[in-house]
């Protein structure tokens, strides 16, 4: 079901007891989708079994040896001076 803006700021709990029910809600602004309210079941399955973020960058490819080394052997100082 769709909401105007109005409508569901003044009628929130009913908006948020649809979605529970029937699904998502979405709230337009001049008459375009601005928000969906989805319930938190919903939501929890939209989310389910995305890895995160942190999984992607962890389970990236491993390092062979000499990209390991090289990155080991590299200056350990600035290449170049800072001031502040």
């Amino acid at each position: 079901m769709e909401w105007q803006l109005q409508d569901a700021k003044n009628q929130f709990s009913k908006v948020v007891q649809k979605a529970r029910d029937e699904g998502p809600q979405v709230v337009t602004l001049r008459g375009e989708p601005a928000a969906v309210v989805l319930s938190s079941r919903d939501y929890d399955a939209l989310r389910a079994g995305r890895p995160t973020l942190v999984d992607d960058l962890l389970g990236g490819p491993a390092w062979d040896d000499e990209l390991a080394d090289a990155v080991e052997a590299r200056a350990k100082t600035p290449s170049r001076g800072v001031s502040f």
